[in-house]
């Protein structure tokens, strides 16, 4: 069995020397995802008793209700997960990674680039941005213990994550694909679509989102050690490349081996996405899927790295499929309590058509803490969203990205998408929580700023 890495050490300079307080907080106080999950339900199931008029077996019933809401969804988001992941750890794009991975030197850099390049592929879809951080923490720390260079792995895993603070303004954005896909809930209640030009694609969502990226950076910029300081290198054991072998002795090993295998269903999803498109069809989650799948099946070797692939990242999926339920729980309860409105109504209700989006935003980032799935959130939140919108005559967009924004913001200190990539790093949740807030504070402003100046009507 790999040991354990040891307690990280943290640098004692600039921001991070000012995180100390937090980052004892937290090592003391947070506990495991799992445990989170199920004091949250606690904290909800109080907060419905206390802020609505369901007694205590109406909580239980929504509840249990609840715990089977997101079964789809759960399938549809570990398809993403999962398939982010092996579309990570197929032969050209991990190459291209590791090639990557040797392009940044010095002090700053190589935190920098880790989380712009995680950034990049999490706007692509969320779960390939997960594990494509996990993979470049890794691959440039180990390219400078080569180089004889000492880096501070946990920032560089809190860079992996940082991703997750744009992922729901980019291709896998889920209020705004749910939106925009014909006969969803959102779309029944706006009486049509919103398409994605007026949301993901919009000028000012473009233009929100660079300055975020221009943020991330200086953001890491900050972060990084001083030349002196004291760093926590990645363990040597984790340089280990765990390369995929196979024997090929008989008929049917020479079919896994393959390549024309993979490859004719690849060319069959690829020409079925392009007739979706031709005729009309819309981004979805599913399409989403299909797509990565696509690019899954044309890049993977052959049945046997796939199949390999697949069990190394189911590993990654299991605790999050085990935790899913029990958010759905807590979404019951927040939906038939009815204290997902009375969380946003006490919000929106002190807001103007110019400050709608912002505190809209907020509320968005405080149910994240309970809801952390973007299409589980769009399902509860959405419609309460919307209907303030439309009351105080702010076009809908507004509110679908301002939940997409504050369902991304808060990922950054809700340890529940981290599990994936802190089990690749063998790192917990507390040695990188509290550069991640920093991150989360700097980023959380320019969004604020951002949906003031965009205002109600884009």
């Amino acid at each position: 069995m790999t040991p354990p890495s040891p307690t990280p050490t943290r640098p004692r300079s600039g921001v991070s020397r000012m995180m100390g307080p937090v980052n004892t907080l937290v090592e003391r106080f947070i506990p495991s995802a799992l445990v989170f999950a199920i004091v949250l339900t606690v904290i909800v199931m109080i907060g419905a008793l206390l802020l609505t008029d369901s007694g205590p077996l109406d909580v239980v019933r929504a509840w249990g209700d609840g715990l089977a809401g997101l079964l789809a969804f759960m399938t549809q988001m570990a398809l993403i997960l999962l398939l982010g992941y092996i579309l990570a750890n197929t032969g050209p794009v991990r190459a291209l990674l590791v090639r990557l991975a040797d392009i940044p030197r010095g002090r700053v850099m190589p935190y920098v680039f880790v989380a712009l390049v995680t950034a990049v592929s999490a706007l692509l879809t969320w779960g390939l941005g997960l594990i494509v951080g996990a993979i470049m923490a890794t691959q440039v720390a180990a390219a400078a213990r080569r180089r004889g260079e000492k880096l501070h792995f946990p920032l560089l895993v809190a860079g992996g994550y940082s991703g997750m603070a744009v992922w729901h303004m980019g291709y896998s954005g889920s209020a705004p694909l749910t939106a925009a896909t014909p006969d969803s809930f959102l779309a029944e209640q706006l009486g049509g679509t919103i398409p994605l030009s007026d949301t993901i694609f919009s000028v000012w969502n473009l233009l929100i989102l660079a300055v975020c990226l221009a943020v991330l950076a200086a953001c890491y910029a900050l972060l990084a050690p001083r030349k002196g300081d004291p760093v926590h290198e990645m363990p040597e054991h984790q340089m280990e490349d765990e390369s995929i072998t196979y024997d090929v002795e008989t008929p049917a090993d020479r079919l896994d081996a393959s390549r024309l295998v993979t490859l004719v269903p690849g060319l069959l999803l690829a020409l079925y996405l392009v007739l979706h498109f031709r005729d009309g069809g819309t981004l979805t989650l599913d399409i989403v899927n299909w797509t990565f799948l696509t690019l899954v099946l044309l890049l993977v070797g052959n049945p046997f790295v796939l199949v390999e692939l697949t069990k190394r990242g189911a590993s990654n999926v299991g605790e999050i499929l085990l935790q899913f339920p029990l958010y759905a729980g807590i979404m019951g309860i927040m939906g038939g309590t009815g204290l997902i409105a009375v969380l946003s109504d006490s919000i929106v209700a002190v807001s103007t058509p110019a400050t709608f989006g912002a505190l809209a935003f907020l509320s968005a980032g405080l149910v994240n803490f309970f809801v952390p799935s973007g299409g589980g959130q769009a399902a509860v939140q959405g419609p309460v969203l919307l209907t303030a919108a439309e009351q105080l005559g702010v076009d809908p967009e507004v509110a679908i990205m301002a939940l997409s924004y504050g369902d991304q913001i808060t990922n950054l200190i809700q340890p529940f998408w981290a599990l994936p990539l802190l089990a690749i790093a063998r790192l917990r949740i507390r040695d990188i929580l509290g550069y991640t807030m920093v991150v989360m504070l700097a980023l959380g402003a320019v969004l604020i700023v951002g949906l003031l100046l965009v205002g109600p009507n884009p």
